[in-house]
């Protein structure tokens, strides 16, 4: 099947009323997709078929949406990749196939012209993607050809086929397509916006035309071509498409059968302009073609083709930009080399005069010569072939040494220098020994130029003819008019808010050009002089007029204000007026300052830059350059002067507000006094001298003068008039009532301003022009002019360029100064998050719809999306939605690889982000874990790992069902940060919790009795009618807000009585915590009334949902408040909610027993989400609610199945995990060692009550508690069943082996393999049934270990595995051959042998957490005791070191020496290594080494044997 067979299959599929072929065309489409990172091992005819097919889905529109976006990034993608690159081509086929619907990607053919190489790409594409960027086709739809390594290998692979002459690659069916209309070149430009330019059929483009469309365009001048039918064109292309060195004679035979003698002007115009032009790597294969032809008619065609597109990009517009013409002619030129030169023709002077052509491109000056010496080198490139033009060829010498004399000139470009050296490398000429004439100065020569580098004169002289498209907004004063002297100013031209003053280039956009003035249409290139001379003029001026305007005005306007507004006590009056005064006199002074110098200025600056780019101008071309120059200045003296007026204003105004700083704070501060401000000393002066009508009154300024000031602000001197008044400038953006707040933004914005000034400061100067620290200078420019304006809009300008930059900086060369740079930006970003300016609500939904708009390049830095996180700078609902939809299901690998890393960092590592939760996180997760499930096998890499820890961080009580409770309840908590409440809806909340809580405690409402409850429902129904009439209970969104703002108003009473607590310390705390209570109770009985009478009594979903969306909302409050009071939070009123709901929800009813297991699962839910890590000022009354008798009991006792047990053990990992970091330093603070005794209590409750739990779960607890932490660890492990009877272990001579139970294995109810790596698990059982592969043992070591940090060496998580899994095995394997563990039966196996091996290779701190994984399974009476107490002592009896035996008593003593309890397991272990005369534990040095020692072990050996017995073995044991 072809191509587009296959996407014709595709598009019927994909519109298929039939599932199942729809489901091929889902299929095929996701298999592509998948396959993309495989497309660099695809070889390049299967590669290229792939492009294609790509690329053909793209065009005939069987994607979109988000696949569509995932398929076009692909392609971009390989077009990024290197330049002759597998993925290039791949890219650049696909490009081809999909070319015509580019014109319906503007951006995303910006960002293909971004691309470094672009310049690389076939001319045809580049075309279509430069107008694609302007929304269209390109006006002469070329159809270029793509030659790839793909392309030739499958158009071969079809030759040798005899596939029927078809073009390989789709879209070249129109190759031969030429514009039919006759066009005239109009060497016109229009100065406006480049937008704004149409180009219609008859006005081709003359600036950056590209590719060949120059040549297109002029093609239709000549006489017309008689063009083949449309099947010939086809087979032409095929033919030069597949043609090669080995095909040669095949293809010129098959060119002689198709085309006939009268189309052969047309191949050979083809030829040139669209084969040879673009594709100078396949100039020799088309000169052999030429050769192997033999047709002398044929090669005279060519040649004139060739010298006519020659000429057309000569005389075309040489603007700076047209790269693409000046490779066109440049490949020109190497093709007319070698037809001509190579082949001993000559280059006639009649065709082309190459001296003279130099000779006209130096007169011309620098951009003909970026035309010409490239041209002319090329040409000459080929004479080294020739037997008659290679030097010392009088011709070719000639030609040479005119380039040597301009290689002589200092200011030719260093590129062109460059080309006349390599031309002289490849001619093995030395560029010294050339001899280099006068040529260029020969002014005789000059006069008898013919011109070859301009168009013909008829054109230059019909400008009348120009199309009506080229009028522009140019001045319509005639040139004449010029030489009078402007006395009087002209009409303003431009508003206000027109010009950007932020920098220079604000002018361009609004530069006047006339296209009328004859020098630009003899000389069009002198137009790019313009902007510079105006910007030169403009930076020569502003500054000496800025500061003399504003020194003139401020002193002017300074008194008058004061003098206005000495007896006004609103600062902000007198803030407003002094700016209107003071920009309507700053730009007043420095339009008459400045309008005379920049004419002049301008003028002369234009006058220096024409003269300098015409070096040799003729007297006639001299006085064109004074008429233009003097026009020019006339029509943009105007917009200058603006530019400058605008700057002065825009610094006058915070200059203002310093010389009048004190005039405000005198006000300020009279106000904080409670008094009314004003001037005594002006109040007495204008009492005693004015007159009545003009006296000022206290209290304000007359409307009538106010009216002055408006006037001010109305009318700018140079300006068009404003009617805007409460925004006349950038500076009033505040209206008058928010003065005060305009204040605080100004002194926020100064700090700022402070503090990015001294990082700037800080950095050093080798560092000055690193892009990072002049991103920070135009961040701070930014500030500054944020702070001028102090409107909204500045503001979200600032914040998105804020975050862009903190995006766009992954690494720097200087770590300190990215340290920095990062500072800076979220400095800024703190900022406007602070409440007095723009407040944390509007700032965060800012921040993160930038970071969901911004570009895919910046999107995905994980680094500082993870920094804006922990500063609390996003909203985490919004942006995790929109994390989950970008993932595409796992189509946008980026995004998949960006959200696992983020996952990863925020809730894996926990890295200082304790604020987010699972909750935050709840749709990326979700996605995730979709993606694991659904790739079967191809998942992502680390995806599952990623996930499993996700899972056994979470999912021991998480149902991920969409819209189950689990998902109620992160949304309650996403919810419970939303501030954007409905108007009024609070004060509606406020009431009725006020009324519920009226109702709950008044005596009619009764608690016990059937009755009084009957009464009290009826209530609660009143309440709810109560509740719908408000509207409250309409609408989910509305219940939830309800709930939210209920929480929140208890929690702030609570917070107010307490405060009462701390002003006045006599206050009874009792009292204090019942007026907390008063509310907060009836608020938890009205949650759980509504929780029982919530939908049907038999439906148990809503009453769940319902229960689950408040306890996040709660949980959401409470984050929310421990994170911004941080060290003033209070645990009570949280604390009580979720006391008494427990316990309302725990009463022995009916409807409550139903959902008991659910109640009781959400609870986890929501203390597992407040754990300690994540919200530690919550940690003691969390203590206090997972170890309260109620929930214990229901938990670990009630439930049936033990269904508890995992999630309650959850809550206790949890708690482990949070005390580990502290329990290593011995040192305990008085708060840790609160909460350490408080968790030996809880275990002792459990060892106590519920033994077989913590049998159950000792590993898992183990694994998290810290290797010192000795007693917890020996609560846990001393657990034994309570219908077991422990054998007394001091009984002598106790057979160990003899007991019952000790065959029997114990329960682990911990998936300990989880942690191990797969291929380390693969690796190990393979040992242990093999003993291969045989460097397993040698590399276990560095298996183990993660890092050579002292102390943390260890995966201790893995070798606690390892020990158990090994152990485990061992027992299964010593059963299996029909044996019980003991001494004797456990040795020689590869069990042991990777014991020994840790005993031996680890190191101390290794093989101590080595041994103590081993003495962690010493318990009660079972299989997993006996074999580890048999292998213990083993290792003992077995060691080769005394260093390993001083070990292994060091661990089994340590434990012993503690308080009571000790495991029943590590006491037989002990008793038998000191009592056993086999192991010789008194003769060992380490027990005689101090006398205390003795001592110590003397005294354990009375404990453990009674004092008679522990004296014969210490004395029979020495004596032997």
């Amino acid at each position: 099947m072809s191509v587009d067979e296959v996407l014709e299959m595709l598009q019927r599929f994909k519109d298929s009323t039939i599932k199942r072929e729809r489901e091929v065309f889902n299929c095929m489409l996701r298999n592509l997709f998948e396959e993309y990172r495989f497309f660099p091992q695809y070889p390049d005819k299967e590669l290229h078929i792939t492009a294609c097919l790509f690329g053909g889905i793209i065009e005939k529109g069987l994607v979109t949406y988000m696949a569509l976006g995932l398929a076009l990034r692909y392609v971009l993608e390989a077009l990024r990749k290197p330049f002759g690159s597998k993925m290039y081509y791949f890219g650049i086929a696909a490009l081809d196939r999909f070319k015509n619907r580019l014109k319906d990607y503007p951006q995303y053919c910006q960002h293909l012209a971004s691309i470094s190489h672009f310049m690389q790409f076939p001319h045809h594409l580049q075309e279509y993607i430069e107008y694609g960027q302007q929304s269209r086709d390109p006006p002469v739809k070329m159809q270029g050809s793509i030659t790839t390594p793909g392309s030739i290998a499958l158009a071969q692979a079809q030759a040798q086929a005899q596939v029927p002459a078809k073009a390989p690659l789709a879209g070249q069916v129109n190759t031969m397509v030429t514009t039919s209309t006759t066009t005239t070149v109009a060497k016109t430009v229009t100065v406006t916006k480049p937008t704004g330019v149409s180009f219609k059929k008859d006005v081709p483009p003359s600036i950056n035309t590209t590719n060949i469309d120059t040549l297109l365009v002029a093609t239709d001048q000549t006489e017309r071509i008689v063009e083949p039918p449309e099947n010939i064109q086809e087979k032409i292309a095929f033919i030069f498409n597949n043609l090669s060195q080995s095909n040669m004679t095949q293809k010129v035979e098959e060119l002689k059968e198709t085309v006939k003698e009268e189309f052969m002007p047309w191949v050979s115009q083809y030829l040139v302009m669209k084969r040879v032009s673009i594709e100078p790597n396949f100039h020799s294969l088309y000169s052999n073609f030429l050769d192997t032809l033999k047709n002398p008619e044929f090669n005279k065609m060519v040649l004139n083709e060739t010298y006519r597109n020659i000429k057309v990009l000569l005389t075309s517009d040489k603007a700076a930009a047209n790269f693409s013409d000046r490779s066109l002619l440049k490949n020109l030129g190497h093709w007319l080399g070698m037809i001509t030169l190579a082949k001993n023709k000559p280059i006639l002077h009649t065709d082309l005069d190459v001296k003279s052509l130099l000779l006209e491109a130096y007169v011309k000056g620098q951009q003909e010569l970026l035309y010409v010496v490239p041209f002319v080198a090329k040409v000459l490139e080929s004479s080294i072939r020739s037997l008659v033009f290679r030097p010392p060829n009088p011709w070719t010498m000639a030609i040479m040494n005119v380039l040597a004399e301009l290689h002589q000139e200092h200011d030719l470009k260093l590129n062109l220098k460059f080309e006349i050296e390599v031309l002289c490398k490849n001619l093995a000429l030395d560029i010294n020994e050339l001899k280099p004439g006068n040529l260029l100065k020969d002014k005789d020569r000059l006069k008898n130029l013919d011109e070859q580098l301009s168009a013909p004169k008829k054109d230059v002289k019909q400008p009348e003819e120009l199309p009506a498209i080229t009028t522009t907004t140019t001045s319509t004063t005639p040139a004449t008019s010029t030489t009078c002297t402007a006395t009087v100013p002209p009409q303003p031209q431009y508003s206000y808010h027109d010009i950007n003053v932020y920098s220079l280039a604000g002018l361009a956009p609004h530069i006047t050009l006339n296209p009328t003035i004859p020098l630009f249409q003899a000389h069009p290139q002198l137009k790019q002089c313009v902007r510079q001379a105006i910007e030169r003029a403009v930076q020569e001026l502003v500054h000496p007029v800025v500061d003399r305007s504003i020194k003139i005005a401020m002193t002017t306007c300074e008194q008058i204000v004061r003098k206005d507004f000495a007896l006004d006590s609103e600062e902000s009056r007198m803030r407003i007026a002094a700016h209107h005064m003071m920009r309507n006199l700053t730009a007043g002074m420095a339009m008459i300052t400045c309008r005379e110098p920049l004419l002049m200025s301008i003028s002369a600056n234009l006058k220096n830059s024409f003269a300098s780019a015409l070096r040799t101008a003729s007297p006639q071309q001299r006085e064109m350059m004074d008429q233009a120059a003097a026009q020019l200045a006339q029509d943009n003296c105007e917009l200058a002067c603006c530019f400058i007026q605008k700057t002065a204003v825009e610094k006058a105004g915070p200059e203002m507000d310093k010389r009048l700083a004190t005039e405000f704070e005198l006000r300020k501060h009279a106000r904080q006094e409670g008094r009314r401000y004003c001037d005594p000393v002006v109040l007495t002066y204008q009492a005693e001298r004015m007159p009545e009508q003009i006296r000022l009154k206290v209290g304000g300024v007359d409307p009538k003068q106010l009216a002055v000031y408006e006037e001010f602000a109305r009318n700018v001197p140079g300006f068009l008039p404003t009617n805007d008044l409460s925004q006349p400038t950038g500076f009033l953006a505040q209206p008058m009532k928010q003065a005060w707040a305009t204040d605080d933004v100004a002194q926020i914005y100064d700090k700022c301003i402070t503090e990015l000034e001294q990082h700037l400061h800080a950095i050093p100067p080798t560092l000055a022009m690193n892009p990072q620290a002049q991103a920070l200078r135009s961040l701070l420019e930014v500030v500054v002019l944020s702070r001028n304006s102090r409107d909204a809009i500045a503001a979200l300008g600032l914040l998105q360029k804020a975050v862009e930059g903190l995006l766009d900086a992954t690494s720097g060369a200087d770590a300190d100064l990215l340290l920095r740079y990062r500072e800076c930006h979220l400095l800024v970003l703190k900022a406007l998050q602070d409440g007095r300016a723009y407040g944390s609500p509007w700032c965060n939904k800012q921040i993160t719809r930038c970071l969901i708009e911004c570009r895919d390049e910046y999107k995905y830095n994980v680094e500082a999306v993870e920094l804006l996180i922990r500063n609390h700078l996003v909203n985490m609902q919004q942006y995790d939605l929109h994390l989950a939809q970008s993932m595409e299901n796992g189509l946008n690998y980026m995004a998949v690889a960006f959200a696992m890393q983020l996952v990863k960092i925020l809730l894996v590592d926990e890295r200082s982000v304790a604020h987010i939760t699972e909750a935050d996180l709840f749709h990326t997760i979700e996605t995730l874990m979709r993606i694991n499930a659904h790739s079967r096998g191809n998942a992502p890499e680390g995806l599952p790992q990623l996930m499993e820890v996700v899972r056994s961080n979470y999912e021991a009580m998480i149902d991920r069902a969409h819209g189950g409770p689990n998902f109620m309840m992160h949304s309650g908590i996403s919810q419970a940060s939303e501030y954007d409440d409905p108007p009024g809806l609070r004060e509606k909340a406020e009431y009725l919790l006020r009324e519920w809580v009226n109702l709950y405690h008044s005596a009619a409402a009764g608690r016990d009795s059937t009755k009084a409850f009957s009464a009290f429902v009826g209530q609660v129904e009143l309440l709810e009618r109560k509740m719908h009439q408000q509207g409250i209970l309409k609408t989910d969104d509305l219940i939830t807000r309800f709930f939210r703002l209920c929480t929140e108003m208890c929690v702030e009473i609570s917070y107010r009585a307490q405060a009462e607590q701390q002003h006045n310390p006599a206050a009874n705390p009792t009292m204090i915590r019942a007026k907390c209570y008063h509310n907060l109770d009836a608020f938890v009985r009205l949650i759980a009334l509504l929780v029982k009478h919530s939908g049907e009594a038999t439906n148990t979903v809503t009453k769940i949902n319902l229960l689950n969306k408040v306890l996040g909302i709660v949980v959401g409050v409470l984050l929310q408040d421990h994170d911004v009071r941080q060290s003033e939070f209070q645990q009570l009123p949280y604390h009580r909610i979720f006391i008494m709901l427990l316990l309302e929800l725990n009463a022995p009813e009916h409807v409550l027993e139903t959902i008991n297991f659910q109640t009781l699962t959400a609870f986890c839910n929501t203390f597992h989400i407040l754990r300690p890590t994540k919200a530690p000022g919550f940690v003691y009354a969390w203590l206090e609610l997972i170890s309260h008798r109620i929930f214990i009991a229901r938990m670990l006792a009630h439930t049936p199945q033990q269904k508890g047990w995992p999630m309650y053990a959850q809550l206790l990992i949890d708690l482990f995990k949070y005390l580990a970091p502290f329990l290593r330093n011995v040192e305990l603070t008085k708060p840790m060692q609160i909460l350490y005794k408080g968790t030996l209590r809880v275990l002792l409750v459990l060892l106590h009550d519920f033994p077989e739990f913590l049998c159950d779960y000792h590993y898992g607890f183990c694994d998290v508690i810290p290797p010192n932490c000795i007693q917890l660890r020996n609560l846990i492990l001393s657990a034994f069943p309570r219908n077991m009877r422990l054998p007394d272990p001091f009984t002598p001579n106790l057979k160990v082996d003899m007991l019952s139970e000790i065959n029997i294995a114990p329960r682990i109810l911990t998936n300990f393999t989880g942690v191990m790596p797969p291929q380390f698990k693969k690796d190990l059982d393979s040992y242990l049934k093999t003993r291969s592969p045989v460097t397993f043992l040698s590399d276990l070591r560095s298996n183990l270990q993660v890092s050579n940090e002292p102390g943390n060496r260890y995966n201790l998580q893995l070798i606690n595995a390892l020990v158990l899994y090994v152990g485990t095995q061992a027992i299964a394997h010593i059963h299996n051959k029909g044996s019980t563990p003991s001494m004797s039966t456990i040795t020689h196996s590869a069990h042991m042998d990777i014991f020994q091996n840790l005993a031996v290779d680890l190191d101390t701190e290794g093989r101590y957490l080595f041994l103590n994984a081993i003495a962690n399974q010493l318990r009660y009476p079972n299989s997993h005791t006996h074999y580890f107490s048999c292998t213990m002592l083993y290792l003992f009896a077995e060691a080769n070191t005394e260093a390993i035996q001083e070990q292994i008593t060091r661990v089994l003593l340590e434990r012993l020496i503690v308080n009571r309890p000790h495991p029943w397991g590590l006491l037989i272990t002990f008793i038998e290594l000191i009592k056993n005369p086999a192991f010789k534990f008194w003769n060992h040095e380490f027990v005689h080494c101090a006398p205390e020692i003795e001592k110590l072990f003397q005294s354990v050996a009375q404990c453990c044997m009674g004092q008679k017995q522990a004296q014969q073995v210490m004395e029979g044991t020495g004596a032997s």
